[in-house]
């Protein structure tokens, strides 16, 4: 296929949407979705996703994670002669210094930090590098699975037994307190994950804790699993505003749709990308044939003598070219490995009947709130989606009535964004 004519629609959908939510002045999330240029491009680095999650007083959180999202894939783009976890995880600690220097040189940016999860999509797998509690999720074959671990109080307490399930459910620990973060100090502990084996049909969710403090694993799951990610990414923002919102909201989705980007086995090619293999650069084969007609000139219009480096270079030339064909791609080599212990939560979604039905009891929970807050919303086109999910459901097309379902939670949350009160609704 040529390089000029690739479509990544064709290969992967992906979708982004970050939201300041219904508490916040401001937003202090941030995205990045890199795609590569080329098919060479994504064999050698991949397609890139970041998000981060501010922290700070005034602009500081904001400054923050917009430093993360802006050096981090620069960064890993420059660190071409290192395996792309490597790269990954240099580049995050490299921002992690840049942020660092930024806060010491403010006074107004003192201790200022960020979260940050950064997601690579390579020929090999997907790999995560990861710090803070922003999370990496991975829907496959009807399971929601959490790449990432939390770098939270609660997380890591549970980690050494010093908190039980129960204890944490009584909100004994505190669930925002995170342990680890870029740029309060000028050295990190980055945590590398994968790579996780990739199938045609999953997909990859990143997001803020704006999210995952207010939406459950399931409901993510099944989202994901009944809705395209342009549908998932809004639903799953209004949905955390209708419960109140707290905080930021970020979400970016990739979902595989094209076996060329799939892995076979976990870490079956994990060792080496030589399968992908580009031959020689063309600068090779241009010097080669420079060279040969250069010595053909000389030897015939002045002597054999005049001829001998434009012909010894031609044979450096033809030897690099035999060395990079038999070499493969030249990119670098990833070992196989697997890095980190993830996945850490694995949970089977909901059926699509189950969970259709939870979303209908919750959509009529938002209804009679609101009407008894006196808000205004248009109820005859919200009831028209109701109706129309429940016919679906009806006739079994639970991903329909879920999609349905769906846009009656976002004709809500778009309506009540615009009503005169700070009241939300318990969910």
């Amino acid at each position: 296929m040529s390089e000029s004519l690739l479509n990544w629609d064709d290969y992967l959908q992906v979708a982004s949407l970050s939201d300041v939510g219904m508490r916040r002045s401001n937003n202090q999330d941030n995205l990045c979705v890199s795609m590569a240029s080329s098919m060479e491009q994504w064999q050698r680095k991949g397609h890139l996703l970041v998000v981060a999650d501010g922290m700070g007083a005034h602009a500081a959180g904001e400054l923050a994670s917009k430093l993360a999202i802006d050096h981090i894939p620069h960064l890993y783009a420059k660190y071409n002669d290192d395996p792309p976890p490597t790269a990954l995880r240099k580049a995050v600690e490299d921002a992690n210094s840049e942020i660092h220097r930024r806060g010491q040189a403010n006074e107004e940016f003192h201790n200022m930090g960020t979260t940050c999860s950064t997601f690579c999509l390579l020929p090999q797998g997907a790999v995560v590098a990861h710090i803070g509690d922003s999370r990496v999720y991975r829907y496959s074959q009807n399971r929601i699975e959490q790449l990432t671990f939390d770098h939270s109080l609660v997380w890591e307490m549970k980690a050494a037994g010093q908190l039980t399930d129960a204890e944490e459910k009584q909100g004994k620990v505190p669930k925002n307190v995170i342990t680890r973060s870029l740029g309060p100090y000028p050295e990190c502990k980055v945590d590398l994950e994968g790579p996780f084996p990739v199938q045609v049909g999953d997909t990859f969710l990143l997001c803020s804790d704006g999210l995952t403090g207010v939406i459950t694993d399931d409901e993510i799951g099944s989202l994901l699993a009944n809705m395209p990610p342009q549908e998932a990414a809004k639903v799953l923002v209004d949905l955390a505003n209708l419960r109140g919102g707290p905080d930021n909201i970020t979400v970016v989705i990739m979902k595989v749709m094209h076996p060329q980007l799939a892995t076979a086995s976990p870490h079956a090619s994990a060792t080496t990308q030589k399968s992908n293999a580009v031959g020689a650069p063309a600068w090779v084969w241009v010097g080669l044939a420079v060279s040969v007609i250069m010595a053909v000139i000389l030897f015939f219009a002045i002597n054999i003598f005049a001829s001998a480096i434009p012909a010894a270079a031609a044979v450096v030339f033809l030897l690099i070219g035999i060395i990079k064909s038999l070499g493969g791609s030249s990119a670098p080599a990833v070992s196989n490995r697997p890095l980190g212990k993830g996945p850490y939560v694995r949970r089977t979604c909901p059926t699509g009947e189950k969970f259709g039905k939870q979303l209908g009891k919750m959509i009529k929970k938002v209804k009679d709130g609101a009407q008894k807050e006196g808000w205004k919303v248009n109820w005859d086109q919200l009831d028209r989606l109701v109706a129309g999910a429940g016919e679906l459901a009806d006739k079994k097309d639970h991903a329909g009535a879920i999609r349905t379902y769906g846009r009656a939670v976002s004709l809500m949350m778009d309506q009540l964004r615009s009503q005169e009160t700070d009241s939300s609704i318990d969910l």
